[in-house]
């Protein structure tokens, strides 16, 4: 039969109708609603991807933006708008990452109603025929069969018990096929999946497995959440470094999107506790096999995306080692110039003094040149010693070294007051 379509059914018929797909296919509650789980995960994948890219982008400017935070602590103002530039420059979107990492809860409120809806969704019936299927069971059924929830889960009490029912909604429904009175099979690993669990472990008729199992299924979904964040988180944080090109925990643990895991670490798994004590025990294996599924991508994608940015560490470290090995080599030779002069004594090696140095030199090597050739030509005269002019100042190498006032016949003999 077809389905009355409302605004909602957008998503929850397509939703539906797989689920009731899969359930043919397999005739197994438990399996289909795995196996529905993992195609979601699939349709959603370039979601996640994009998502898990966006949260390995900004973790990787974390060090970037706790720079810019600390130079502009005093203008928040402009400290946004840094920031925000940072991220326009790197093409990095702000809200991808935590938007997409929400989906999750956006397939739980369809999938909710699909499941706590078997016969509407997974068997197709109208609305009409479902009330009447209910009615002739609660009137047949013992008292108490439907529990204190009310209305709001008859119909997964309802089509567990179809079958048990089946010849006398024949006999009142003509018009139900085969397949709808065989009902819903809603036993998995033993364990009933379509009544809510108690928490409240001494309200229990018997410690069975069912009962067991189905206490168990919440606490396993809370802890495959704890799992889940805590591996996003961890890499997340790996692909944050330093200018070494080293993975940097404490740039890691003070970051903005570290916060958010801490925050996500202690919400999600409450949450889905929670929930799996307020809803169907189905809910809870899709968010067991959700949380494990999840990890498994997390890991792959993070493999995937980080191969860049390894690149640009490694470039790092091998900056960073050469840098230190130039270092290393200046404090070796330092140490040699230190070990042959212990005492600290150096020679004036100016630039300057070099110049004048070298060009003295040079005027001796020319002049030893042109005395040899004159040597060699018999035309050279030895010059006697005293024969070279004295400079006023008395200093060779300042010849002009004198002021103003200057007078060589000073304090000569001759020059005597009148």
């Amino acid at each position: 039969m077809f389905l009355a379509f409302e605004l909602s059914d957008i998503v929850v018929v397509p939703f539906g109708f797989l689920l009731r797909i899969l359930y043919q296919l397999v005739n197994n509650y438990g399996i289909a609603l795995i196996l529905f789980t993992l195609l979601v995960k699939v349709i959603l994948l370039p979601l996640t991807m994009k998502s898990k890219k966006s949260m390995m982008q900004m973790s990787r400017l974390s060090p970037y933006v706790q720079a810019l935070q600390k130079k502009y602590e005093n203008d928040p103002q402009k400290q946004s708008e840094a920031i925000r530039n940072l991220y326009k420059e790197e093409n990095c979107s702000t809200g991808s990452g935590c938007l997409w990492s929400l989906i999750p809860l956006f397939i739980l409120i369809p999938l909710y109603t699909i499941v706590r809806e078997p016969i509407t969704y997974i068997l197709g019936e109208s609305e009409e025929v479902t009330v009447k299927i209910i009615e002739i069971i609660k009137a047949a059924a013992p008292e108490g069969t439907f529990g204190s929830n009310g209305s709001y889960y008859d119909q997964m009490t309802a089509a567990g018990l179809l079958p048990q029912y089946a010849e006398l909604i024949k006999a009142q429904l003509p018009e139900l096929s085969a397949t709808t009175l065989e009902g819903v099979n809603f036993t998995f690993l033993g364990i009933d999946l379509a009544p809510v669990p108690s928490f409240n472990i001494f309200a229990w008729k018997a410690f069975t497995w069912g009962n067991i199992g189905a206490f168990l299924l919440p606490v396993v979904s809370a802890g495959s959440q704890v799992l889940t964040s805590w591996i996003s988180r961890k890499m997340n944080n790996s692909v944050i470094t330093d200018e070494k090109g080293l993975e940097d925990k404490e740039t890691a643990n003070n970051s903005s999107a570290a916060q958010t895991g801490k925050v996500m670490l202690y919400m999600m798994p409450a949450m889905t506790l929670i929930f799996g004590f307020s809803m169907p025990a189905a809910m809870s294996v899709y968010w067991i096999i959700q949380g494990l599924v999840s990890t498994v991508i997390d890991l792959i994608l993070t493999k995937v995306y980080r191969k860049g940015y390894d690149e640009e560490d490694a470039a790092r470290r091998l900056k960073a080692l050469q840098e230190e090995a130039a270092e290393a080599e200046k404090e070796r030779q330092r140490a040699e110039r230190r070990a042959a002069n212990p005492d600290g004594i150096t020679e004036n090696t100016s630039k300057k003094k070099l110049q004048q140095q070298a060009q003295k030199e040079r005027e001796a090597a020319k002049a030893a040149a042109a005395r040899e050739y004159k040597i060699r030509k018999g035309e050279y005269v030895e010059e006697e010693e005293n024969t070279t002019q004295k400079t006023l100042s008395g200093i060779p190498d300042r010849p002009f070294c004198k002021g103003r006032a200057y007078d060589p016949n000073r304090y000569s003999v001759n020059n005597t007051e009148e």
